[in-house]
């Protein structure tokens, strides 16, 4: 099998293309087979692209059973399905990730990190990734906050992305950049999401001039009209985990008890068929597939 090679890379294709063409593409957590599969069904019925993404536990927790089936789920796909690592904090996971499992594009995620360190292991790793021809993400600044999968960076302070570290995180040779514009990973307070979108537009500018795709995480709690905005703004990657999975938990705490398991699974992949339908319409992806 010739190597992988960043020119056909599947995530970089669909981002690129969103970006171009002015939508945005769901980066969509998933936890289980189930989710995978109605978020391809969900997919295919609206003739969007898509990225499946699981966190780290994925791994530990299935021996990377989960990705494989990501992947065989994404290659069988009538529409670009692509598969992402995020916010991968261990380094010796991301090598054995890049090394041994088939990610499409991995987040290197080292903002636990210094400023001067975080840049370093990031360099490193992006070009650990690279030579793999897998894709790569960084979070410029530091978005505080926490959610299941994600270490917690409430201890840590949380730092808007300026445009001198943009530029340096840009030199690493990082593929897509997760700006701090007031975003928050988690729940926000009582004001709701309060984003900085000169500080948004800045950041877009100087990507784009240099080939990098913007990324938005803590999407928890935007309304339809706060994504659009993000969109306009230059925003093509926009990471979902709650936003599609909320209702399918409630079914669960509501119905364990009542439903047979079977029953159960299948209802349950329908309220995440209907809730990544509802995300890729309002991401203005349905219909873009080619």
């Amino acid at each position: 099998m010739a190597p992988k090679t960043l020119q056909d890379n599947k995530t970089i294709k669909i981002l690129k293309d969103a970006e171009r063409e002015g939508y945005g593409v769901l980066a969509a957590i998933v936890y289980n087979v189930e989710h995978i599969v109605a978020m391809v069904r969900a997919a295919e019925r609206k003739r969007s692209p898509l990225i499946l993404q699981v966190f780290p536990w994925a791994i530990t927790a299935s021996d990377g059973l989960l990705i494989r089936a990501a992947a065989d789920a994404a290659s069988r796909a009538s529409v670009p399905v692509s598969v992402h690592l995020d916010h991968a904090q261990d380094e010796t996971l991301i090598r054995q990730a890049a090394d041994t499992l088939p990610f499409d594009s991995i987040m290197v995620d080292m903002s636990h990190y210094e400023k001067a360190e975080n840049l370093s292991k990031t360099e490193e790793l992006v070009q650990y990734c690279h030579d793999r021809g897998i894709a790569t993400e960084a979070e410029s600044g530091r978005i505080e906050g926490g959610e299941d999968g994600v270490a917690d960076t409430a201890d840590l302070e949380s730092m808007l992305t300026t445009p001198d570290e943009l530029s340096e995180f840009i030199a690493t040779g990082v593929d897509f950049l997760a700006p701090a514009i007031g975003n928050v990973h988690g729940e926000y307070g009582i004001r709701g999401p309060q984003l900085d979108f000169k500080r948004l537009k800045d950041i877009r500018e100087v990507a784009k001039a240099k080939d990098v795709r913007v990324v938005l995480h803590g999407t928890n709690g935007f309304t339809k009209d706060l994504i659009h905005r993000c969109i306009a703004a230059g925003v093509s990657k926009i990471n979902v985990n709650k936003l599609i999975l909320e209702d399918y938990q409630t079914h669960l705490e509501t119905n364990a008890s009542k439903l047979s398991l079977t029953k159960l699974l299948d209802e349950g992949m329908a309220e995440v068929q209907r809730a990544t339908e509802e995300q890729m319409d309002i991401c203005m992806s349905s219909g873009k597939a080619p």
